[in-house]
């Protein structure tokens, strides 16, 4: 009985430690992801293309829902990461400020996805809020944003 006792106890223990273990990697895996999309966020505060572009993978797809100015309905608008890097890097009197306000982050394997909330603002300056939905791949270099749509709003954001 007390051989038993005691394999459970070892098999248990040896369950907790492989959770306890996984959860340290999922935990540094969702750092890993945050502190690319947060790359690119410091980027554009900077006016810095280089560091926007380092958080990139190839040929990412980058889109926005937004509205028919003539219509007011909803479309999908995609625009390339050329644009948006020149965009950063030509200055501007005031500073892009992508207020983050929460993460949620899911991963399996090399692909992960973020539903990140947003406030944008032009220097003191509100601009717009919405959600960026990213998608990321873990290469050999490191987690890189392969997809990017994000929505954009003006009222309703608090």
């Amino acid at each position: 009985m007390k051989t038993n006792k005691t394999i459970v106890r070892i098999f248990m223990a040896l369950l907790c430690g492989a959770f306890f273990f996984d959860n340290g990697i999922a935990q540094s895996e969702e750092a890993a992801v945050k502190a690319t999309i947060m790359t690119m966020f410091d980027g554009m505060r900077a006016g810095d293309s280089t560091m926007v572009h380092a958080a990139f993978g190839k040929n990412p797809v980058m889109k926005t829902i937004g509205r028919d100015r003539s219509t007011g309905k909803a479309k999908v608008i995609e625009s390339g990461l050329d644009g948006f890097l020149k965009a950063v890097g030509t200055p501007h009197d005031a500073v892009w400020d992508e207020k983050v306000l929460s993460f949620e982050i899911k991963i399996d394997q090399e692909m992960a996805t973020a539903w990140v909330p947003y406030e944008f603002y032009a220097g003191e300056n509100f601009s717009h809020c919405g959600v960026n939905n990213f998608t990321l791949f873990k290469e050999e270099q490191g987690w890189k944003i392969i997809y990017l749509i994000d929505t954009r709003k003006q009222e309703g954001c608090k």
